[in-house]
């Protein structure tokens, strides 16, 4: 019943974002802009969220997996020679999205192998260096762009494409946590030793969360480079990556709706505070601060229980 129930959600918010994307030239392009940023980053932090809050690991490296996946992504479109203005050429974006996933999580293996093993600062320092080799790496070849960048994308990222590949990971990443695997991820969290000794093979567990998150960060990657049209290395710097990862850690590292709503609320906020610019990096750094200090599980994390939240409004009050 439960996957049923699941399935049907996912029914409904694919058609919702077809239906919404109909309409999408209504709406004001700079909130739309936002809108779409919401979305990918959405992809992000939640893809990251497998890693860092379900698998228990500290990766630094989600804008490198994001990186690749925009330019395979850009790389295929091109050479395709598609068009956002045929409607059959539409259809090359999910081919290139999966290729620019697929590439990204081969990457993921080739990283997560040798250094899944690592643990703590050790892990995240290495997946920092990795993110910055494949920035400086795409920033020396030429038929990507180099430095200049990679332009002439065709602009064929949407609502509907965006706001149903956020369905599908979402949908996707649920059902992971709720499997076999999922229970074996958060062994490996809770006590890594504990799960050795009762024969989890931990690595492969890290292994496989690092592959799938790497995997949804490529797709994220191919849909923002097909949205702006125009990418280059500095887009992707380890400051893209400290950004997603501040996502998690506020929304709750294991909460899924957490890290969901710490997306939109962060990808929101730095526009709110536009109209005080002097100001606003440093409010925003502030905030960030308070709620590290004041609550270091995140907004959201395992002490935060909406349906316990709920009854306590509800209660009635004691009677004298």
């Amino acid at each position: 019943m439960k996957t049923y129930s699941s399935k049907l959600y996912l029914f409904v918010a694919i058609l919702t974002s077809l239906l919404v994307s109909f309409f999408q030239d209504e709406i004001n392009p700079y909130y739309f802009q936002i809108i779409i940023y919401i979305g990918i980053n959405i992809i992000l932090a939640t893809s990251l969220n497998l890693i860092n809050g379900f698998a228990g690991q500290f990766s630094l490296g989600h804008a490198g997996f994001m990186s690749l996946g925009a330019y395979t992504a850009s790389l295929v479109s091109s050479t395709l020679h598609a068009s956002s203005g045929n409607p059959v050429d539409i259809l090359i974006l999910p081919l290139a999205l999966l290729l620019g996933g697929a590439v990204a999580a081969l990457a993921g293996l080739l990283v997560g192998i040798p250094t899944l093993r690592l643990k703590g600062d050790y892990l995240a320092i290495t997946t920092l260096g990795f993110g910055e080799i494949i920035r400086v790496v795409i920033q020396n070849l030429n038929f990507l762009g180099g430095a200049r960048g990679f332009t002439g994308i065709p602009k064929l990222a949407n609502f509907f494409w965006v706001f149903s590949v956020v369905s599908i990971v979402v949908f996707a990443i649920s059902n992971l946590i709720n499997s076999t695997y999922g229970k074996g991820f958060l062994a490996v969290r809770d006590d890594e030793i504990a799960a050795q000794a009762m024969g989890i093979n931990t690595t492969k567990y890290k292994v496989i969360a690092f592959i799938t998150g790497a995997f949804f960060a490529g797709i994220a990657g191919g849909l923002y480079a097909h949205f702006i049209s125009y990418i280059n290395p500095q887009q992707f710097s380890f400051i893209k990556s400290i950004e997603i990862v501040v996502m998690v850690i506020i929304g709750g590292m294991g909460s899924t709706v957490g890290v969901i709503i710490a997306a939109i609320v962060l990808t929101i906020l730095p526009e709110a505070l536009r109209g005080i610019a002097e100001y606003r990096m440093v409010i925003y750094s502030l905030m960030l601060v308070v709620i590290m200090i004041s609550r270091p599980q995140g907004l959201f994390g395992k002490s935060f229980r909406l349906k316990e939240l709920v009854a306590k409004f509800r209660r009635p009050p004691m009677s004298a």
